[in-house]
């Protein structure tokens, strides 16, 4: 019932992420959400993102960032790291899912996405049929909007953690 939303993996953080690994099993692209998924929402790259995606680029990966946000929040994150981004994303629409593998000249069978919200991210990517990574938020602070739908992720986390144990 709730499996459509359910992640493909559902990790504590990106940070923690082996891209090494995921770079040696054959993934060339990572579309990465930003706010909670990279640093707290609003902010800007930190050192620990701008480490991560200097990381990214010394392994070879293609990065790109996908955003609901408008132009001026992406733009300002991606000052200090510099890869590709699309803004105003509409996700879980699949375009643009779809326009951020064209721009890395990657396809569903060698790109990752990385996300914190099972509704739009998560559930955008499977549609895409791109592998995804769930990620826990960063920070608690958040939008009304998404402080909502918190609540019925965790519905869904409940029945993916108890699928994975049968």
């Amino acid at each position: 019932m709730f499996d459509m939303f359910f992640p493909d993996r559902y990790v504590a953080s990106t940070y923690v992420i082996d891209f090494e690994k995921l770079y040696e099993e054959g993934v060339r692209g990572i579309i990465f959400d930003i706010d909670n998924t990279l640093v707290p929402h609003g902010a800007p790259a930190d050192q620990r993102a701008i480490e991560l995606f200097e990381r990214l680029k010394k392994i070879g990966f293609h990065c790109c960032l996908i955003s609901n946000n408008q132009e001026p929040r992406v733009k300002m994150f991606n000052e200090k790291i510099q890869v590709d981004y699309v803004y105003d994303a509409h996700k879980p629409s699949t375009k643009n899912y779809c326009r951020a593998m064209e721009i890395m000249g990657t396809d569903v069978r060698n790109t990752v996405f990385v996300g914190d919200q099972l509704f739009t991210d998560v559930w955008g990517a499977k549609r895409a049929g791109i592998p995804n990574i769930l990620v826990k938020p960063i920070h608690p602070k958040e939008e009304i909007q998404i402080v909502l739908k918190r609540y019925l992720e965790k519905i869904v986390l409940f029945f993916y953690k108890r699928s994975l144990k049968q």
